[in-house]
């Protein structure tokens, strides 16, 4: 099977970054999202997400250029758009029942045997599907890219029971040879491979750091490219990915564990993060987090 146009659902950090990849790569994108209220443009967020692409570093772009490679859209008014798309992916917030809303206005639109997939970081393929139609089931499995997709190299592909086996190797072969990943096909347990264990170990550098008495900058110091974890170490991987996001992230991976899991003992949701988001500081696509970013030379400070 031939994907010769994507879709994605789902305009921020992630889906935006996916787009941006799939440009690059010479194909052309569909990116939709919700029409916010009082918006001026009801397609802002995703004309919004490709201008800020634009500008930002390291650059979603290989080049400028490929930005003309986006139509930017909405899912209310164009929703058919879809209908043209070889592979749609979904890249919304972490939350079953807003994903599945989705899932069921793609299929209502979209054209036979094309493929559906998820971005979700923690859900199991087989929660997103509980009660979704048969035929949708054979077209649908899961993408986990890593933030930024043109950088980061890992793509975690989750099958679910009724996933045909020509749809996952479509998106594979597109994938390895057009985007230039590795993919590495992983079990449909929570979380996954790289978040089953990332979650927890950024969850314990949390608690660890909040009860004790260490510091931001010494908990990265110390949990960094010495674990072979990235440079930006735990705080600044949260203020990378999105503060606001880890509530989520983490909320979702503690539903779906076993009540005797280990991460249940350590989750929890600290009132200085909440606080943070709060007050807006979100991280990098905010007004700054645990750190905060020189504009001048794009380094923490």
């Amino acid at each position: 099977m031939a994907i010769d146009k994507v879709a994605v659902i789902g305009a921020g950090l992630m889906g935006g970054g996916i787009a941006a990849h799939v440009a690059n790569a010479g194909v052309d994108v569909i990116l939709l999202d919700i029409v916010p209220e009082g918006a001026k443009k009801r397609s802002e967020l995703a004309l919004k997400a490709v201008e800020g692409m634009l500008k930002t570093e390291p650059a979603p772009f290989m080049e400028k250029r490929n930005a003309k490679r986006i139509m930017c859209g909405n899912i209310e008014d164009d929703l058919g758009l879809l209908a043209e798309a070889d592979w749609i992916v979904e890249a919304v917030i972490e939350k079953r029942d807003i994903k599945q809303a989705i899932y069921r206005q793609i299929d209502s639109v979209r054209k036979a045997g094309s493929i559906v997939s998820s971005n979700t970081s923690t859900i199991p393929c087989r929660n997103l599907m509980d009660g979704m139609e048969e035929s949708f089931q054979r077209d649908f499995f899961i993408t986990h890219f890593f933030n930024p997709p043109r950088y980061m190299r890992l793509l975690e592909i989750v099958s679910g029971e009724k996933t045909r086996d020509d749809a996952v190797a479509a998106v594979s072969d597109f994938a390895d040879h057009r985007l230039g990943k590795g993919v590495v096909e992983c079990k449909d347990t929570p979380g996954f491979i790289a978040n089953r264990i990332g979650t927890f170990w950024i969850q314990a550098a949390v608690v660890e750091a909040f009860e004790g008495s260490v510091t931001v900058e010494e908990a990265d110091a110390a949990i960094g490219r010495a674990l072979g974890i990235p440079k930006t170490g735990i705080f600044g991987l949260m203020d990378l990915v999105g503060i606001d996001l880890m509530p989520l992230v983490s909320k979702s991976l503690y539903d779906a564990v076993p009540e005797n899991d280990a991460y249940r003992t350590l989750y929890g949701e600290p009132e200085l993060i909440l606080n943070m988001i709060k007050e807006g500081s979100i991280g990098r696509k905010g007004k700054g987090g645990f750190y905060r970013l020189n504009k001048e030379s794009g380094k923490p400070v």
